[in-house]
């Protein structure tokens, strides 16, 4: 018997999180909830559409799971927060990892993870809690990617690097072997990452420019991209 699944979000992310869960994986999507202000129907894709504030009530956690489907928005932020919540309302957490990916059976893995396919994940990897990573990406022998983070497609991650919490790794980044990402990082498509970056960075080009917190530009881009200070 499948197990029970509510998916909390009712954007795009919602969407393909119920996709994939359902085609592949041991659950079964029954609802959705999202937050009361933000609930327009009774219904999300032919399902339930619940009140987060009150789902226990109908969805009880002791009965049914819950996967939090948010994307990165405020630097991951608010997926952070909805995960804590969930958790506080004694729901365990679902984690997803495409049967299409190739990883092996040491892969340590936390809750709320959601991993597409084609990911080719080397041994003594570690993922923490509440962990989004896109199609198609190397994460190289002994490396970490911390709670939170967000990684989008076609990434290589050389051996033993450290993602920090809620960073925001860009399409098409590299990172070299044995260098650690602090805290909320957030490194723009294509960039080549040569060194330890400090948290709170932004990291631009093939160049490994990095632009601290204290700089005028980081904190533009920060702003006009996750809509944080």
């Amino acid at each position: 018997m499948n197990k029970k699944l509510i998916l909390f979000g009712t954007g795009e992310i919602a969407e393909l999180a119920d996709y994939y869960f359902t085609e592949d994986s041991e659950y079964e999507v029954v609802a959705f909830t999202c937050d009361e202000e933000f609930r327009k129907s009774d219904t999300f894709r032919n399902k339930p559409l619940v009140s987060f504030e009150n789902i226990e009530d109908q969805y009880p956690s002791s009965e049914f799971e819950m996967h939090v489907a948010l994307s990165y928005a405020k630097l991951n932020q608010i997926r952070e927060q909805k995960y804590y919540e969930a958790k506080k309302k004694g729901f365990k957490l679902a984690s997803y990892v495409c049967s299409k990916s190739v990883f092996w059976d040491d892969l340590n893995i936390g809750d709320n993870c959601f991993i597409l396919e084609n990911q080719t994940i080397q041994p003594t990897v570690k993922i923490g809690n509440n962990v989004m990573i896109w199609s198609g990406n190397h994460l190289g022998h002994g490396c970490e990617i911390k709670d939170h983070a967000y990684l989008s497609s076609h990434i290589c991650i050389s051996g033993h690097t450290t993602i920090g919490e809620r960073c925001f790794i860009g399409v098409n980044s590299c990172f070299k072997d044995f260098i650690k990402i602090g805290d909320r990082v957030f490194v723009a498509m294509g960039a080549d990452v040569t060194k330890d970056v400090e948290s709170d960075s932004v990291v631009l080009g093939s160049k490994t420019t990095v632009l601290e917190i204290e700089n005028e530009m980081a904190r533009k881009i920060r702003k006009n991209y996750f809509g944080i200070e």
